[in-house]
């Protein structure tokens, strides 16, 4: 039984209103891209290596699309949702998934194959809390670099089970704690509160997936390093990485003063070779949900099987 006691508790003072707003404008994102796919490919691989056949698939997060499509190709059979928080994300997610099918079709067409039976890509815009679903309705429920966006993430990972199948696959990745970890050193050396999320660790999510109710939940984390020759582009990445969603600014310098000091303070970290570093620590995890050995009341279930004689 989920414990809901700690309702009320945040992992960080994020706005969701003001995420939604980070993220109205996909071109201003663009220039993450490389990251996200970067580790949308060591997802794949991880489950790769985990033999399912989903009947349907939910992207939670999906952002553009990207791993939808991919999503598509891994698992032809299956029907694709894609739930996001910005209308924005979603519009240039629609339009790549109809370009895609008329684009088959059309290939089809011209070599004479009538076998694309696949519909364009649903698509919803919703709050991750609180999905527009029936419970019981995916068999695998992706969400890559999207659920550290939540102030509640317990309560993300409960509706998470709260939409899944029994044995069916929960895969995950998240940014942890030491993300952005030189851009904190740069904001503390200058007196300023650095406007950097404080992510939840591996051990908690583990935790949150245990109390939803999945089953041995395997947490994997690993650290990126990514290099840069100036620290306007480290800092214009940042922003595209999504920003800064909490409510509260922190004082100190502002405008190209502040820039500037920033700047400074990046610079003085470079290496030898002339190279600013930008740690990214990312969580991976997945789990399947077992069959619930109690219902939501609290009382345990019990099965009875016919005897054979």
């Amino acid at each position: 039984m989920p414990d809901k006691s700690r309702d009320n508790q945040f992992s960080a003072p994020i706005s969701v209103a003001r995420v939604q707003r980070l993220f109205a404008q996909p071109l201003r994102c663009e220039p993450s891209q490389f990251l996200r796919r970067e580790i949308s490919g060591r997802m794949f691989e991880r489950l790769s290596l985990i033999k399912i056949q989903p009947e349907r698939v939910l992207d939670a997060g999906c952002g553009e699309g990207d791993d939808l499509m991919a999503l598509a190709q891994a698992f032809p059979a299956a029907d694709l949702l894609g739930i996001d928080i910005s209308p924005n994300m979603l519009q240039t997610a629609r339009d790549r998934s109809v370009q895609s099918y008329s684009l088959m079709r059309k290939l089809l067409s011209r070599w004479k194959l009538n076998a694309f039976q696949r519909s364009p890509i649903a698509l919803t815009c919703a709050e991750f809390s609180e999905l527009p679903l029936a419970a019981a309705s995916a068999n695998l429920l992706w969400s890559n670099l999207a659920l550290h966006w939540h102030p509640q993430p317990h309560k993300v990972i409960r509706e998470w089970a709260r939409v899944m199948r029994v044995d069916g696959l929960l895969m995950f990745s998240a940014f942890g704690p030491d993300t952005f970890l030189q851009l904190k050193e740069a904001y503390s050396s200058l007196s300023i509160r650095p406007p950097v999320l404080p992510f939840v660790d591996l051990h908690d999510y583990g935790d949150m997936l245990v109390e939803a109710g999945f089953a041995d939940p395997v947490m994997d984390m690993e650290k990126l390093n990514i290099t840069y020759s100036s620290a306007d582009k480290l800092l214009s990445d940042v922003r595209a990485f999504g920003g800064n969603p909490m409510p509260e600014r922190p004082n100190g310098l502002f405008g190209r003063q502040r820039w500037n000091a920033l700047s400074n303070a990046l610079n003085q970290q470079k290496s030898s070779d002339e190279q600013i570093s930008l740690t990214v620590e990312v969580i991976y995890g997945h789990a399947f949900l077992p069959r619930p050995k109690k219902t939501r009341a609290g009382e345990f279930i019990i099965e009875f099987k016919d005897r054979k004689i």
